[in-house]
C-alpha cells in the first residue's frame, strides 16, 4: 500500500500513466524508479523534462518554452546573472565553513537584519528551511521549557525529525509528534465570522488548553503567515495579531516561517508577517534566500535565542559558507536595486484583478485571493455550497501544462486551489499569457 501525502501526491506522476509517455520520458521515469528512492515524486501525469531557465521562463528538452507560475526557489528569476556572477567569483577564491573569520557572512547579516524589526538582532545560518525550522523548534523549547508546538491543519515546515512531526501536509504516512497540536486554517472564504483574528486566537487558546490537560507545556506557534499549504490565506491583513498575543500570554514564542512569504514576495512588506503588524520571536527562511543555492537562515530576538545559544554550541558545516553568502547577498541586492517588493505589490494587484474578472465568466471559480505575487485561485463545484472541485483543479493544471505551457500546482486540504507564485521576474506581459491560459483551459474543460 502506498501512503498518499497531501502536498506530494495531489499533483504527481503515477506509474500507471507510464504507457502514455513518449519513449524518452518513459526511459527517464523508469531510470528514476530504478536508482532513486521511492519517496521521490514528479509533477504532472506527463512529467516535464526541463533543461534551461531564464527569468520567469523555462525550456524543456524539446525546446518548448514555459511560463513558470509556481517557482519560488529561483525567487528573483531563473539563472539571474547577479547570482551566477557572485557565486562564480566566490568559488574562485574560497569556500569553507564558518569556524574561520570571513567578512561575507558579517556584511550580509547586517544587511539582512536591516530588513527586520529592531527587536530581531541575531542571525544563524543553515542550508535548508527544514534545518532552520528544526533549530527554531529547539529554541522555542529551550526558551519556554516546554515541548508543545501548534501548527495549522495543512502546514508544511520541513523534513527533519522535528519538522516532519509538525507538518500535517506530509499526510498519514508521517505521524505528527505527540506534542504537536493542529488548529484549523484561517480560511476567510469558508469560515463564517465577523472577526477572523478573534476566531483564530480562540483556536490557538483551545489547543494550548488541550496541551495543558495532557500534561504538555506549550512552547510555541509555528506558522507561515500566508498559510500557503493551507490554500493561500493572507487576509485580512492584521488578523494574526490577536493569535500572537495569545501565544505570548501563554509563555510561548511565535516562529514566523518565511520560507514562502518572505523576501518581498507579498509586496506589502519585505516579510510576510509584516502585513499583520506583529514582531516574531524567531524568523526562519530558506529557498528564496539564495535563488537556487542551498542556504537558509534563522533570525531572532537575542534574549529568545540566548536560552538556546548560551547553553548549546551549534555548528552547520555548510551553513553560512562564503559561496552561499555571496549568493544570498546578490539576491538581497537585486531585490533592493530592482525594487522587487514594489514590483510584486503592483504586479500582484494587476494579476489578481485580471483573475477576479474571470469569475464573471466561469462559475467554477469560487475565490481569488492573495498578496503580491502569491495568489490562491480556488475552484468549486458550486459557489453557494463552496464544495471543492479537486478533479477540475488537477485537470486544469494538466491542461495548462500540455496546451498552454504554463506551470503551476495545487494546494489546500481539498487540493482545489491553484497556487500562483511566479518568480519575481514575472512581468506585465506575462499576465496575458497566464490569465488567457486559465480562461481558455476552463472554457475547454467546462464547455
Amino acid at each position: 500500500m502506498v501512503t498518499r501525502s497531501t502536498i506530494m501526491d495531489t499533483n504527481s506522476f503515477r506509474s500507471e500513466n507510464s504507457a502514455d509517455l513518449d519513449p524518452e520520458t518513459r526511459r527517464l521515469t523508469d531510470k528514476r524508479s530504478q536508482v532513486l528512492g521511492e519517496s521521490y515524486r514528479l509533477f504532472y501525469r506527463n512529467p516535464v523534462h526541463l533543461v534551461k531557465g531564464e527569468g520567469q521562463y523555462l525550456w524543456d528538452a524539446a525546446g518548448n518554452k514555459y511560463l513558470d507560475a509556481y517557482n519560488n526557489v529561483a525567487s528573483i528569476g531563473h539563472c539571474h546573472p547577479a547570482v551566477i556572477n557572485a557565486v562564480h567569483e566566490q568559488m574562485q577564491m574560497l569556500n569553507t565553513h564558518t569556524r574561520y573569520l570571513h567578512e561575507g557572512i558579517l556584511n550580509y547579516t547586517e544587511d539582512l537584519l536591516a530588513t527586520t524589526p529592531d527587536e530581531i538582532d541575531r542571525a544563524m545560518y543553515m542550508c535548508t528551511g527544514s534545518e532552520a525550522n528544526d533549530l527554531a523548534i529547539r529554541i522555542a523549547q529551550a526558551f519556554s521549557g516546554g515541548t508543545g508546538i501548534i501548527v495549522s491543519q495543512e502546514s508544511y515546515h520541513g523534513t527533519s525529525g522535528l519538522t516532519s512531526g509538525c507538518s500535517p501536509a506530509l499526510g498519514s504516512g508521517q505521524v505528527l509528534a505527540p506534542t504537536t497540536r493542529v488548529v484549523p486554517a484561517p480560511d476567510a472564504y469558508r469560515i463564517e465570522t465577523n472577526d477572523l483574528g478573534e476566531w483564530f486566537a480562540q483556536q490557538i487558546q483551545m489547543q494550548i488548553d488541550d496541551m495543558k490537560a495532557s500534561g504538555i507545556k506549550f512552547a510555541g506557534f509555528l506558522a507561515d503567515s500566508i498559510f500557503s499549504s493551507d490554500g493561500v490565506m493572507p487576509n485580512p491583513p492584521g488578523f494574526l495579531k490577536k493569535a500572537i498575543d495569545v501565544v505570548h500570554a501563554n509563555g510561548g514564542i511565535f516562529i514566523a516561517d518565511e520560507v514562502q512569504p518572505g523576501f518581498a514576495r507579498t509586496g506589502d512588506s519585505f516579510w510576510g508577517f509584516g502585513r499583520h503588524g506583529v514582531v516574531p520571536d524567531v524568523i526562519t527562511t530558506g529557498k528564496p534566500m539564495g535563488n537556487g543555492i542551498p542556504v537558509s537562515g534563522l533570525l531572532a530576538k537575542s534574549n529568545v535565542l540566548a536560552a538556546f545559544s548560551d547553553q548549546t554550541p551549534y555548528f552547520n558545516t555548510f551553513g553560512g559558507n562564503p559561496v552561499a553568502m555571496a549568493a544570498a547577498q546578490a539576491v538581497l541586492n537585486v531585490i533592493q536595486e530592482e525594487q522587487l517588493q514594489a514590483h510584486s505589490q503592483k504586479l500582484g494587484a494587476q494579476l489578481q484583478s485580471e483573475l477576479t474578472k474571470l469569475m464573471d465568466k466561469h462559475e467554477c471559480i469560487g475565490d481569488v485571493r492573495g498578496a503580491g505575487l502569491f495568489i490562491g485561485f480556488e475552484l468549486v463545484k458550486d459557489r453557494s455550497t463552496k464544495q471543492a472541485d479537486k478533479a477540475l483543479a488537477l485537470d486544469l493544471i494538466e491542461e495548462l501544462r500540455n496546451t498552454h505551457r504554463v506551470l503551476t500546482s495545487v494546494a489546500g486540504p481539498y487540493g482545489n486551489v491553484l497556487k500562483l507564485r511566479p518568480p519575481l521576474a514575472f512581468q506585465e506581459k506575462d499576465i496575458d499569457w497566464l490569465v488567457g491560459a486559465l480562461d481558455q483551459s476552463l472554457s475547454k474543460l467546462k464547455g
